[in-house]
């Protein structure tokens, strides 16, 4: 259900975006969290059914996942925190607050425009 809601998001952004490029959406790209509970496959799936008969029907949608991130409370420096080993990349220290999580952010999209069918990324 949250990749449903997610997809159709993104969908609704990517149209928006196509309406203003006056161009054809080819590719999107959208990074989220660690632990955001996003489901590559699912959203796959979610996305390539809301744009089923649509502009956007036949695009692929990347999907990145972020590193947690922390900060250390001994050097204050911000590390990628592993969960098999966490503690400081710098120091050592187990000593450590984790940031927020990232959010969904829908990073680029790859257009074909109508003007001269060249690609472009916004």
């Amino acid at each position: 259900m949250h990749e449903t809601m997610l997809a159709q998001n993104i969908a609704a952004a990517i149209r928006s975006e196509a309406d203003k490029q006056e161009g054809r959406p080819l590719t999107a790209k959208i990074s989220c969290g660690f632990l955001s509970a996003v489901n590559d496959e699912l959203l796959q799936e979610a996305f390539g059914f809301i744009c089923k008969g649509t502009s956007l029907e036949g695009m692929k949608l990347y999907i990145e996942h972020r590193p947690m991130r922390g900060v250390c409370k001994k050097c204050s420096k911000e590390f990628n925190v592993e969960l098999s080993n966490p503690k400081c990349a710098f120091c050592g220290s187990e000593d450590f607050e984790l940031l927020p999580e990232t959010p969904t952010i829908l990073e680029e999209i790859e257009f074909e425009t109508a003007k001269n069918n060249e690609n472009k990324s916004r």
